[in-house]
């Protein structure tokens, strides 16, 4: 099953660190994890998963190819992605937030308090963040045919072998973030009473991401 693969404990130590680095997929993780509790933070990172597997298939079939190829091509998947992650900083510092006190409710996942997302839309939108980040697919391009073998018979199944592998890798860290972040919230919440700070922290963040990613050159990169 692996004989196509070559240094499978590199590509496994190298996804997870990569993994743990932040992100606008972090980010977003963490944000929803503080905001709405474990199960939004789990569900966020699903979401983010989800959105990882577009790249992975598209790079195995040379979508990633063609966005490394093709200016055009890259500007306006870089155009889409920024536009999102400038959308959702602006709506996160507008946002009134869901009131002093409310993120003691909020941990408790009570969808009826105002300002929690439905956990459908959390993924949704976990999905885009990642599906519309070209960086990525160039990532996976750049990054995944180090750890195939020359010799490998079937390199595209092999390619999405490893991408698999390092989406499954990828759960466990990203989950982790999600966890982590509804475990400080509640500490955080005790001290300050309210985390509506969260979302305009959150929001300038994101926007740094959307303008960074809109003034990115056409080069493999990680996020």
């Amino acid at each position: 099953m692996f004989d196509g693969i070559d240094q499978l404990g590199l590509f496994i130590v190298a996804g997870l660190l990569l993994n743990l680095t932040p992100g606008p997929d972090v980010l977003y993780i963490v944000r929803h994890g503080m905001r709405a509790g474990q199960r939004a933070g789990m569900v966020a990172a699903l979401g983010i998963g989800a959105g990882v597997f577009v790249h992975v298939v598209a790079a195995a079939v040379g979508l990633g190819a063609l966005i490394a190829a093709s200016a055009t091509t890259f500007t306006v998947l870089k155009w889409l992605g920024a536009a999102y992650l400038v959308y959702m900083g602006l709506g996160m510092l507008i946002s009134r937030g869901a009131g002093p006190g409310s993120l003691a409710e909020l941990g408790r996942e009570r969808p009826a308090v105002a300002g929690v997302m439905p956990l459908r839309q959390v993924f949704t939108q976990g999905f885009w963040t990642n599906a519309l980040n070209p960086k990525v697919a160039l990532f996976f391009l750049a990054f995944v045919p180090q750890f195939i073998a020359h010799g490998a018979a079937h390199k595209t199944w092999t390619f999405l072998l490893l991408g698999l592998i390092f989406s499954i890798n990828a759960l466990p860290v990203n989950l982790a973030w999600g966890l982590g972040a509804a475990w400080l919230a509640t500490r955080l919440q005790r001290l300050s009473g309210s985390l509506a700070w969260l979302d305009r922290l959150a929001g300038a963040l994101f926007l740094y991401f959307g303008i960074r990613l809109a003034t990115a050159e056409q080069i493999a990169s990680s996020t």
